[in-house]
């Protein structure tokens, strides 16, 4: 008669070690306990078993975090139905993520002052590129020479509440954008 297979699944085998180990009459280091459990499942001691553990966890695809929706909510209200930023947040915490907003539709080569100054003029209505190019310098959006002659946007990955904020302006824009591309008559 075949054996049947038992599964004995472990969540941290360290702790299982130590209460092992209080069983057994002569107990061997807690180390020496790791590696003979590690050989007993296949592996060539506990690093290895740790090691092959760490590649796959790699491999595993991460669940991507979750927006917190209230605070794109806020920084909604700062934009108007075509996309473009009404006003400047008094809070600092809306301020950068709005400025994310701004971030995403920067050219990703490098502008002249005078050329960032116009791409953000054409996506807020306050009239203080300024105080945009700055807080974008200061929160390494944009990085600049030190002469001020090119501001480069710098890649990295927006954080999940800028990506939300980013993903609801679209359709913002596209519709604005179509409303100009289209001779604003719908395309008839």
């Amino acid at each position: 008669m075949p054996k049947t297979a038992i599964s004995l699944p472990i969540v941290d085998l360290s702790a299982y070690a130590r209460t092992l180990a209080k069983y057994l009459n002569t107990a061997p280091s807690h180390l020496t306990l790791l590696n003979a459990l590690a050989k007993s499942a296949g592996f060539r001691n506990f690093q290895h078993l740790r090691a092959s553990q760490k590649a796959q966890d790699s491999l595993t695809p991460q669940p991507a975090p979750l927006a917190d929706l209230t605070r794109v909510q806020a920084a909604l209200r700062h934009f108007d139905a075509a996309g473009k930023m009404i006003t400047w947040p008094a809070r600092t915490a809306v301020q950068h993520l709005c400025l994310w907003a701004l971030w995403a539709r920067l050219p990703k080569d490098c502008l002249t002052e005078r050329a960032i100054s116009q791409t953000l003029i054409t996506h807020h209505h306050f009239g203080d590129p300024a105080i945009l190019r700055r807080t974008l310098c200061e929160l390494h959006l944009v990085t600049r020479t030190p002469d001020a002659r090119c501001y480069e946007r710098q890649e990295r990955p927006p954080p999940p509440e800028a990506l939300a904020l980013i993903k609801a302006l679209q359709p913002r824009l596209n519709s604005s954008w179509s409303k100009y591309s289209t001779g604003g008559d719908g395309g008839a």
